[in-house]
């Protein structure tokens, strides 16, 4: 039975102490691995190096608590630039290891190192995340020959486990800031819901009075106060359409968006949405069959229409209309009926096109709270079918709905 040497003894206590680390910040974890392989190598400084790619540079994450690792931070050495080379940065790129009793006489190593905090003795090995190598783990003295090939193959092994020790601390602050930001979320949610229900109160009556003042205006006939009321309705009925978005975006996170389903015919459901949405005679071109029938809830497929209209509508160039695409598609599954809204706008940046229809997103140029597209592909959803968008930018967009034929 073959003993356990002491570089071994040295390398199990090791491990022991650093799988005890529990810490719910990177930075605290790292600074707690640091501290414990000062003293395990008997070095005066010891750092985790972690790669950061927003401007190519190796920056001390965890510094052990000692007076070369303080002075360090002082002097501004615990930030690498890849630009600036040395066996930080040499290790980081190329893998393996460095390894130098006599710091001072290597022109590789930095002068910060060397004059700045009198680095005689160093070893530098590669740190790996998950299989990436991320970053460096790096022991510094100030006497020379102060590490031997023990402690260089003592720092590889155990750099192996502050990898494993960086990835979970990675893991727990992420799922600490994704905890945080969904909590922000519904709280955000459930006060956005009772100021729309509360909203809601109010709006009826207001509407009810701005339609007495019309009435009296036009039988007194003062048309300024009959223009005046007349503006003052489409803007309360504007908020109203808001609300009724906020509220209809909440029964679709509580599952009861309910749908009143029966067979019709899109066509001239069509033609009445373009009728109230469009604000000119060259607003809208509309081509469509005689028929195309579905099996779907009218008020819900109108109010997916308004906003996909709406929206093609507040992007398309003055005095360009917007095409209105009906047609019948055959497809594996059977017949789908499938309206095309095209506009020739500025298109959709690639980049925006992932969150394109989630809510609270608005796109460039909207003035409204990003919910149109939202609710329209939820809509779709929730009848069996699709709403897709492609865009070219400085080209338009067009938005596909699609919906099972009968």
């Amino acid at each position: 039975m073959h003993k356990t040497t002491g570089n071994g003894q040295r390398l199990l206590s090791t491990l022991e102490q650093l799988l005890a680390i529990e810490s719910t910040s990177l930075k605290s974890a790292l600074n707690q691995a640091s501290d414990l392989l000062v003293s395990a190598i008997n070095a005066d400084k010891i750092d985790a190096f972690l790669f950061d790619p927003s401007n190519q540079t190796l920056v001390a994450v965890g510094t052990s608590n000692t007076p070369m690792g303080i002075r360090q931070h002082e002097i501004g050495m615990d930030r690498l630039p890849l630009a600036n080379d040395g066996p930080e940065v040499q290790i980081f790129t190329t893998g393996g290891s460095y390894h130098t009793g006599q710091a001072d006489k290597d022109p590789e190593v930095l002068v910060g190192y060397t004059k700045g905090l009198g680095v005689r003795s160093m070893i530098v090995v590669p740190l790996e995340v998950s299989g990436e190598r991320r970053g460096v783990v790096q022991a510094c003295s100030s006497s020379r020959d102060a590490f031997s090939e023990e402690d260089l193959n003592f720092l590889g092994a155990v750099s192996h486990w502050v990898g494993a020790i960086t990835h979970r601390a990675e893991l727990t602050e992420r799922i600490a800031q994704e905890a945080a930001v969904q909590a922000r979320q519904v709280i955000a949610d459930e006060l956005v819901m009772v100021l729309a229900h509360d909203l809601r109160n109010y709006i009826t009556p207001i509407l009810g009075r701005l339609s007495l003042i019309s009435t009296r205006a036009h039988r007194e006939g003062r048309e300024p106060d009959i223009e005046d009321a007349e503006a003052a309705t489409r803007s309360v009925r504007r908020l109203n359409t808001l609300v009724t978005d906020l509220l209809d975006v909440a029964r679709l996170d509580q599952g009861i968006f309910a749908l009143s389903r029966q067979p019709m015919d899109l066509v001239p459901l069509l033609r009445e949405t373009v009728g109230v949405v469009h604000t000119g005679k060259l607003d809208t071109i509309l081509r469509a069959p005689d028929e195309l029938r579905v099996d779907a809830d009218p008020q819900r497929i109108k109010q997916a229409l308004e906003n996909l209209i709406a929206n093609a509508l507040r992007h398309s160039p003055k005095g360009v209309p917007i095409v209105i695409d009906v047609a019948s598609e055959k497809r594996d599954d059977g017949k789908w009926a499938t309206i095309d809204v095209c506009d020739e706008g500025q298109g959709i940046a690639p980049e925006l096109m992932p969150r394109l229809f989630t809510r609270f997103a608005p796109g460039p140029g909207s003035t409204g709270l990003g919910l149109g597209l939202y609710l329209a592909r939820s809509i779709a959803e929730a009848h069996g079918g699709t709403l897709t968008a492609t865009s070219t930018p400085g080209q338009g967009t067009t938005f596909k709905l699609s919906l099972p034929m009968l």
